[in-house]
Protein backbone atom coordinates (compact mmCIF):
# COMPACT_ATOMS: atom_id res chain seq x y z
CA UNK A 1 0.00 0.00 0.00
CA UNK A 2 2.76 2.46 0.85
CA UNK A 3 4.05 2.46 -2.74
CA UNK A 4 0.70 3.93 -3.85
CA UNK A 5 1.55 7.14 -2.02
CA UNK A 6 5.36 7.33 -2.11
CA UNK A 7 8.04 6.69 -4.70
CA UNK A 8 9.96 3.97 -2.88
CA UNK A 9 12.72 2.02 -4.66
CA UNK A 10 12.14 -1.74 -5.04
CA UNK A 11 15.18 -2.62 -2.93
CA UNK A 12 13.93 -0.36 -0.11
CA UNK A 13 10.42 -1.83 -0.32
CA UNK A 14 11.97 -5.28 0.06
CA UNK A 15 13.67 -4.14 3.28
CA UNK A 16 10.35 -2.71 4.47
CA UNK A 17 8.55 -6.02 3.99
CA UNK A 18 11.31 -7.93 5.73
CA UNK A 19 11.36 -5.48 8.66
CA UNK A 20 7.60 -5.82 9.21
CA UNK A 21 7.99 -9.61 9.37
CA UNK A 22 10.89 -9.48 11.82
CA UNK A 23 9.22 -7.00 14.18
CA UNK A 24 6.01 -8.90 14.90
CA UNK A 25 7.14 -10.37 18.21
CA UNK A 26 8.44 -7.05 19.52
CA UNK A 27 5.27 -5.26 18.42
CA UNK A 28 3.20 -7.75 20.41
CA UNK A 29 5.38 -7.17 23.48
CA UNK A 30 4.98 -3.37 23.50
CA UNK A 31 1.24 -3.78 22.87
CA UNK A 32 1.01 -5.84 26.08
CA UNK A 33 2.76 -3.01 27.95
CA UNK A 34 0.32 -0.54 26.38
CA UNK A 35 -2.69 -2.56 27.51
CA UNK A 36 -1.43 -2.77 31.10
CA UNK A 37 -0.65 0.95 31.27
CA UNK A 38 -3.96 1.94 29.68
CA UNK A 39 -5.90 -0.05 32.26
CA UNK A 40 -3.80 1.50 35.02
CA UNK A 41 -4.59 4.91 33.54
CA UNK A 42 -8.32 4.17 33.38
CA UNK A 43 -8.39 3.07 37.01
CA UNK A 44 -6.56 6.25 38.01
CA UNK A 45 -9.24 8.37 36.34
CA UNK A 46 -12.15 6.40 37.80
CA UNK A 47 -10.67 6.02 41.29
CA UNK A 48 -10.01 9.76 41.45
CA UNK A 49 -13.52 10.61 40.25
CA UNK A 50 -12.70 12.87 37.30
CA UNK A 51 -15.77 14.88 36.22
CA UNK A 52 -16.53 16.98 33.16
CA UNK A 53 -16.34 20.09 35.35
CA UNK A 54 -12.64 19.37 35.93
CA UNK A 55 -11.99 20.55 32.36
CA UNK A 56 -12.83 24.12 33.45
CA UNK A 57 -9.70 26.15 34.12
CA UNK A 58 -8.87 29.18 36.20
CA UNK A 59 -7.43 32.62 35.52
CA UNK A 60 -5.27 35.06 37.41
CA UNK A 61 -3.75 33.58 40.54
CA UNK A 62 -5.50 30.25 40.14
CA UNK A 63 -6.11 29.98 43.88
CA UNK A 64 -8.31 27.00 44.88
CA UNK A 65 -8.22 25.55 41.36
CA UNK A 66 -9.95 22.25 42.15
CA UNK A 67 -9.57 21.04 38.56
CA UNK A 68 -5.80 21.53 38.61
CA UNK A 69 -5.64 19.67 41.90
CA UNK A 70 -7.65 16.80 40.42
CA UNK A 71 -5.26 16.53 37.47
CA UNK A 72 -2.33 16.29 39.86
CA UNK A 73 -4.14 13.66 41.92
CA UNK A 74 -4.74 11.52 38.81
CA UNK A 75 -1.14 11.93 37.66
CA UNK A 76 0.29 11.03 41.06
CA UNK A 77 -1.89 7.93 41.34
CA UNK A 78 -1.00 6.69 37.87
CA UNK A 79 2.75 7.26 38.33
CA UNK A 80 2.86 5.77 41.82
CA UNK A 81 3.73 9.08 43.52
CA UNK A 82 2.67 10.60 46.83
CA UNK A 83 2.19 13.98 45.14
CA UNK A 84 2.70 15.70 41.81
CA UNK A 85 3.16 19.19 40.39
CA UNK A 86 1.65 19.20 36.86
CA UNK A 87 1.58 22.68 35.34
CA UNK A 88 1.32 24.31 31.90
CA UNK A 89 3.84 26.95 33.00
CA UNK A 90 6.70 24.45 32.60
CA UNK A 91 8.15 25.34 29.19
CA UNK A 92 10.32 22.29 28.54
CA UNK A 93 11.94 19.28 30.10
CA UNK A 94 15.02 21.35 30.92
CA UNK A 95 12.90 24.01 32.62
CA UNK A 96 11.11 21.36 34.69
CA UNK A 97 14.39 19.72 35.73
CA UNK A 98 15.80 23.13 36.61
CA UNK A 99 12.89 23.92 38.93
CA UNK A 100 13.35 20.55 40.62
CA UNK A 101 17.11 20.95 41.10
CA UNK A 102 16.84 24.51 42.44
CA UNK A 103 14.03 23.34 44.70
CA UNK A 104 16.05 20.49 46.18
CA UNK A 105 19.52 22.03 46.49
CA UNK A 106 20.90 24.74 48.78
CA UNK A 107 24.25 26.50 49.16
CA UNK A 108 26.87 23.96 50.22
CA UNK A 109 24.89 20.98 48.92
CA UNK A 110 26.32 18.60 46.31
CA UNK A 111 24.67 17.39 43.11
CA UNK A 112 26.06 14.05 41.96
CA UNK A 113 25.41 12.98 38.37
CA UNK A 114 25.55 9.21 38.89
CA UNK A 115 25.06 8.20 35.25
CA UNK A 116 27.62 10.40 33.53
CA UNK A 117 27.46 13.93 32.19
CA UNK A 118 23.84 15.12 31.99
CA UNK A 119 22.14 16.24 28.79
CA UNK A 120 23.71 19.25 27.04
CA UNK A 121 21.09 21.81 28.10
CA UNK A 122 21.63 20.99 31.80
CA UNK A 123 25.27 22.03 31.61
CA UNK A 124 24.18 25.66 31.67
CA UNK A 125 21.83 25.00 34.59
CA UNK A 126 24.59 23.39 36.62
CA UNK A 127 27.38 25.70 35.46
CA UNK A 128 29.71 23.15 33.89
CA UNK A 129 32.55 24.94 32.11
CA UNK A 130 31.48 28.17 30.46
CA UNK A 131 27.89 27.09 29.94
CA UNK A 132 25.42 29.45 31.62
CA UNK A 133 28.19 31.50 33.17
CA UNK A 134 26.84 34.67 34.77
CA UNK A 135 23.22 33.53 34.39
CA UNK A 136 22.66 32.20 37.91
CA UNK A 137 23.80 28.61 37.64
CA UNK A 138 23.67 26.17 40.55
CA UNK A 139 27.41 26.60 41.00
CA UNK A 140 27.04 30.35 41.22
CA UNK A 141 24.63 29.78 44.10
CA UNK A 142 27.23 27.69 45.91
CA UNK A 143 26.02 24.21 44.93
CA UNK A 144 28.87 21.75 44.35
CA UNK A 145 28.85 19.40 41.38
CA UNK A 146 30.39 15.98 40.90
CA UNK A 147 29.82 13.15 38.45
CA UNK A 148 30.45 9.45 37.96
CA UNK A 149 31.43 8.78 34.34
CA UNK A 150 29.97 5.66 32.81
CA UNK A 151 32.23 2.66 32.25
CA UNK A 152 33.43 1.92 28.69
CA UNK A 153 30.45 -0.39 28.16
CA UNK A 154 28.07 2.48 29.06
CA UNK A 155 27.04 0.96 32.39
CA UNK A 156 27.15 2.81 35.73
CA UNK A 157 30.31 2.63 37.84
CA UNK A 158 28.73 1.35 41.04
CA UNK A 159 31.95 1.43 43.07
CA UNK A 160 32.46 5.09 42.20
CA UNK A 161 28.80 5.87 42.92
CA UNK A 162 29.13 4.25 46.37
CA UNK A 163 32.18 6.40 47.07
CA UNK A 164 30.86 9.75 45.83
CA UNK A 165 27.29 9.37 47.08
CA UNK A 166 28.54 9.63 50.67
CA UNK A 167 28.68 13.42 50.37
CA UNK A 168 25.87 13.92 47.83
CA UNK A 169 22.64 15.73 48.59
CA UNK A 170 20.94 14.82 45.30
CA UNK A 171 21.89 11.82 43.17
CA UNK A 172 20.85 12.50 39.59
CA UNK A 173 20.01 9.63 37.23
CA UNK A 174 19.33 10.37 33.57
CA UNK A 175 17.17 7.56 32.22
CA UNK A 176 17.47 8.40 28.53
CA UNK A 177 20.68 8.79 26.59
CA UNK A 178 20.87 12.48 25.73
CA UNK A 179 23.44 12.95 22.98
CA UNK A 180 25.37 9.78 23.87
CA UNK A 181 25.31 6.42 22.17
CA UNK A 182 23.91 4.20 24.85
CA UNK A 183 20.60 2.53 25.44
CA UNK A 184 18.28 4.04 28.00
CA UNK A 185 18.73 2.60 31.47
CA UNK A 186 16.26 -0.09 32.38
CA UNK A 187 14.42 -0.04 35.69
CA UNK A 188 16.69 -2.66 37.25
CA UNK A 189 19.72 -0.47 36.55
CA UNK A 190 17.94 2.52 38.09
CA UNK A 191 17.09 0.35 41.10
CA UNK A 192 20.72 -0.70 41.51
CA UNK A 193 22.03 2.88 41.24
CA UNK A 194 19.44 4.03 43.80
CA UNK A 195 20.25 1.19 46.20
CA UNK A 196 24.00 1.75 45.84
CA UNK A 197 23.68 5.48 46.55
CA UNK A 198 21.22 5.02 49.41
CA UNK A 199 23.35 2.37 51.09
CA UNK A 200 26.29 4.80 51.04
CA UNK A 201 24.14 7.75 52.13
CA UNK A 202 20.61 7.09 53.42
CA UNK A 203 19.81 10.83 53.32
CA UNK A 204 20.60 11.23 49.62
CA UNK A 205 17.66 12.20 47.38
CA UNK A 206 17.41 9.96 44.30
CA UNK A 207 16.20 12.14 41.42
CA UNK A 208 15.45 10.65 37.98
CA UNK A 209 15.20 12.61 34.75
CA UNK A 210 12.36 10.52 33.31
CA UNK A 211 12.12 12.28 29.92
CA UNK A 212 11.33 9.90 27.02
CA UNK A 213 10.81 6.98 29.43
CA UNK A 214 7.21 7.29 30.64
CA UNK A 215 4.96 4.30 29.85
CA UNK A 216 7.68 2.37 28.01
CA UNK A 217 7.44 -0.22 30.82
CA UNK A 218 4.66 -1.17 33.25
CA UNK A 219 6.39 0.66 36.13
CA UNK A 220 7.98 4.07 36.58
CA UNK A 221 11.26 4.83 38.46
CA UNK A 222 9.36 5.70 41.66
CA UNK A 223 8.56 2.00 41.99
CA UNK A 224 12.25 1.01 42.01
CA UNK A 225 13.77 3.47 44.47
CA UNK A 226 13.54 6.97 43.00
CA UNK A 227 12.37 9.72 45.37
CA UNK A 228 11.45 12.17 42.64
CA UNK A 229 10.95 12.11 38.86
CA UNK A 230 10.44 14.89 36.34
CA UNK A 231 9.60 15.21 32.67
CA UNK A 232 7.92 17.13 29.87
CA UNK A 233 4.35 16.92 28.62
CA UNK A 234 5.38 17.49 25.00
CA UNK A 235 7.13 14.14 25.30
CA UNK A 236 5.53 10.84 26.32
CA UNK A 237 2.94 11.80 28.97
CA UNK A 238 1.23 14.43 26.79
CA UNK A 239 0.18 11.85 24.21
CA UNK A 240 0.75 14.29 21.34
CA UNK A 241 -2.29 16.29 22.48
CA UNK A 242 -1.16 18.37 25.47
CA UNK A 243 0.37 21.53 23.96
CA UNK A 244 2.82 22.41 26.75
CA UNK A 245 3.77 21.76 30.36
CA UNK A 246 5.72 19.40 32.56
CA UNK A 247 5.59 17.47 35.81
CA UNK A 248 7.49 16.79 39.02
CA UNK A 249 6.27 13.80 41.04
CA UNK A 250 7.33 11.67 43.98
CA UNK A 251 7.67 12.14 47.72
CA UNK A 252 5.23 14.77 48.96
CA UNK A 253 7.84 16.73 50.96
CA UNK A 254 10.14 16.98 47.95
CA UNK A 255 7.35 18.02 45.58
CA UNK A 256 6.44 20.70 48.13
CA UNK A 257 10.02 22.03 48.10
CA UNK A 258 10.00 22.21 44.32
CA UNK A 259 6.63 23.99 44.30
CA UNK A 260 8.14 26.92 46.23
CA UNK A 261 10.78 27.31 43.54
CA UNK A 262 8.12 26.97 40.84
CA UNK A 263 6.13 29.94 42.19
CA UNK A 264 7.71 31.77 45.16
CA UNK A 265 8.88 30.85 48.66
CA UNK A 266 5.88 30.73 50.95
CA UNK A 267 3.36 30.34 48.12
CA UNK A 268 4.17 26.94 46.64
CA UNK A 269 1.59 24.91 44.74
CA UNK A 270 -1.44 27.00 45.77
CA UNK A 271 -1.02 29.39 42.83
CA UNK A 272 -0.88 28.79 39.11
CA UNK A 273 -3.82 29.29 36.78
CA UNK A 274 -4.70 26.71 34.13
CA UNK A 275 -6.83 28.84 31.75
CA UNK A 276 -8.11 26.52 28.98
CA UNK A 277 -5.35 23.89 29.18
CA UNK A 278 -6.97 21.27 31.38
CA UNK A 279 -9.05 19.32 28.88
CA UNK A 280 -6.08 18.84 26.55
CA UNK A 281 -3.83 17.85 29.44
CA UNK A 282 -6.29 15.32 30.85
CA UNK A 283 -6.97 13.94 27.35
CA UNK A 284 -3.31 13.76 26.30
CA UNK A 285 -2.36 12.01 29.52
CA UNK A 286 -5.21 9.54 29.11
CA UNK A 287 -4.10 8.63 25.59
CA UNK A 288 -0.38 8.56 26.43
CA UNK A 289 0.02 4.77 26.90
CA UNK A 290 -1.35 4.10 23.43
CA UNK A 291 0.65 6.87 21.80
CA UNK A 292 3.87 5.73 23.48
CA UNK A 293 3.20 2.25 22.10
CA UNK A 294 2.93 3.70 18.58
CA UNK A 295 6.22 5.56 19.11
CA UNK A 296 7.89 2.35 20.32
CA UNK A 297 6.62 0.44 17.28
CA UNK A 298 8.03 3.20 15.06
CA UNK A 299 11.38 2.93 16.88
CA UNK A 300 11.47 -0.87 16.62
CA UNK A 301 10.65 -0.74 12.91
CA UNK A 302 13.29 1.95 12.32
CA UNK A 303 15.94 -0.06 14.17
CA UNK A 304 15.18 -3.17 12.15
CA UNK A 305 15.10 -1.30 8.84
CA UNK A 306 18.39 0.47 9.59
CA UNK A 307 20.01 -2.82 10.53
CA UNK A 308 18.88 -4.38 7.27
CA UNK A 309 20.37 -1.36 5.47
CA UNK A 310 23.75 -1.99 7.10
CA UNK A 311 23.52 0.63 9.85
CA UNK A 312 23.93 -0.27 13.53
CA UNK A 313 21.28 1.45 15.69
CA UNK A 314 21.10 1.63 19.48
CA UNK A 315 19.15 -0.21 20.73
CA UNK A 316 18.62 -3.18 18.43
CA UNK A 317 15.00 -3.91 17.57
CA UNK A 318 15.14 -7.17 19.57
CA UNK A 319 16.20 -5.46 22.81
CA UNK A 320 14.03 -4.12 25.61
CA UNK A 321 13.03 -0.48 25.13
CA UNK A 322 13.21 1.92 28.07
CA UNK A 323 12.71 5.12 26.11
CA UNK A 324 11.34 6.06 22.68
CA UNK A 325 14.72 7.08 21.19
CA UNK A 326 16.79 5.40 18.49
CA UNK A 327 20.31 6.58 17.71
CA UNK A 328 22.78 5.58 15.01
CA UNK A 329 25.96 6.91 13.43
CA UNK A 330 25.04 8.29 10.03
CA UNK A 331 28.70 8.59 9.01
CA UNK A 332 28.64 12.09 7.57
CA UNK A 333 27.04 15.50 7.88
CA UNK A 334 25.31 14.87 4.56
CA UNK A 335 23.74 11.59 5.70
CA UNK A 336 22.64 13.14 9.02
CA UNK A 337 21.05 16.09 7.24
CA UNK A 338 19.57 13.78 4.58
CA UNK A 339 17.90 11.52 7.15
CA UNK A 340 16.46 14.51 8.99
CA UNK A 341 15.21 15.91 5.68
CA UNK A 342 13.49 12.60 4.95
CA UNK A 343 11.63 12.81 8.25
CA UNK A 344 10.71 16.48 7.74
CA UNK A 345 9.47 15.99 4.18
CA UNK A 346 7.17 13.21 5.33
CA UNK A 347 5.75 14.93 8.40
CA UNK A 348 2.24 16.42 8.44
CA UNK A 349 3.38 20.00 9.17
CA UNK A 350 5.98 22.04 7.23
CA UNK A 351 6.77 19.10 4.96
CA UNK A 352 8.18 21.52 2.35
CA UNK A 353 10.97 22.68 4.70
CA UNK A 354 14.53 21.35 4.52
CA UNK A 355 16.33 21.21 7.88
CA UNK A 356 19.67 22.98 8.05
CA UNK A 357 22.27 22.98 10.85
CA UNK A 358 21.92 25.97 13.16
CA UNK A 359 22.87 27.26 16.59
CA UNK A 360 20.39 26.20 19.25
CA UNK A 361 20.01 27.67 22.76
CA UNK A 362 21.75 25.47 25.32
CA UNK A 363 23.86 23.48 22.82
CA UNK A 364 27.59 23.83 22.19
CA UNK A 365 27.48 22.44 18.62
CA UNK A 366 25.23 23.32 15.75
CA UNK A 367 22.21 21.03 15.59
CA UNK A 368 20.16 19.83 12.64
CA UNK A 369 16.58 19.11 13.61
CA UNK A 370 13.46 17.81 11.87
CA UNK A 371 10.11 18.21 13.58
CA UNK A 372 7.03 18.62 11.42
CA UNK A 373 4.86 18.64 14.51
CA UNK A 374 1.47 19.99 15.54
CA UNK A 375 3.15 21.15 18.78
CA UNK A 376 6.42 23.00 18.33
CA UNK A 377 9.33 20.92 19.59
CA UNK A 378 7.17 17.94 20.45
CA UNK A 379 9.24 14.76 20.57
CA UNK A 380 6.40 12.29 21.02
CA UNK A 381 5.41 13.30 17.51
CA UNK A 382 8.03 11.95 15.12
CA UNK A 383 11.17 14.05 15.11
CA UNK A 384 14.84 13.64 14.41
CA UNK A 385 17.94 15.62 15.31
CA UNK A 386 21.65 15.44 15.95
CA UNK A 387 24.68 17.63 16.70
CA UNK A 388 27.01 18.41 13.82
CA UNK A 389 30.03 16.61 15.22
CA UNK A 390 31.66 13.30 14.28
CA UNK A 391 30.46 10.55 14.05
CA UNK A 392 27.30 12.52 13.13
CA UNK A 393 24.97 10.55 15.33
CA UNK A 394 21.29 10.81 14.49
CA UNK A 395 18.60 10.66 17.20
CA UNK A 396 15.12 9.59 16.12
CA UNK A 397 12.14 9.64 18.45
CA UNK A 398 8.36 9.65 18.51
CA UNK A 399 5.53 8.76 16.18
CA UNK A 400 1.93 9.23 17.33
CA UNK A 401 0.76 6.53 14.94
CA UNK A 402 2.82 3.75 13.44
CA UNK A 403 1.50 3.94 9.87
CA UNK A 404 2.66 7.53 9.42
CA UNK A 405 5.84 6.89 11.40
CA UNK A 406 6.72 3.97 9.15
CA UNK A 407 6.26 6.11 6.03
CA UNK A 408 8.52 8.85 7.40
CA UNK A 409 11.24 6.41 8.48
CA UNK A 410 11.15 4.50 5.18
CA UNK A 411 11.54 7.70 3.19
CA UNK A 412 14.31 8.94 5.52
CA UNK A 413 16.30 5.71 5.13
CA UNK A 414 15.95 5.92 1.35
CA UNK A 415 16.92 9.60 1.36
CA UNK A 416 20.04 9.07 3.50
CA UNK A 417 21.37 5.72 2.33
CA UNK A 418 19.79 4.91 -1.07
CA UNK A 419 19.87 8.30 -2.78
Amino acid sequence: MIEQFYDIKPEVLALDRRALELCREQFAHVEEIRDYNQLKMLRSFTDCGVEARHFWGSSGYGVWDDSRNKLEEVFARCMGAEAALVRPQFMSGTHTLTVALFGLLRTGDTLLAATGRPYDTLEGVIGIGEAGKGCGTLREYGVQYDECPLLPDHTPDYDLIAQKAKTATVVHIQRSRGYTQRNAFDLETIRKVAETARQANPKAIIFVDNCYGEFTQTQEPLAVGADLIAGSFIKNPGGGITPTGGYIAGRADLVEKCSHRFTAPGIGADLGCTQDSLRDTFLGFYYAPGVVCEALKTAIYAQCLLELAGVHPVPRYTEDHNDIVTCFDSGSAEALTGFCAGIQHNSPIDSFASPEPADEPGYTDQVVMASGSFTEGSTIEISCDGPLRAPYTCYLQGGVNFTAGRAAVLNAVQNAFFA
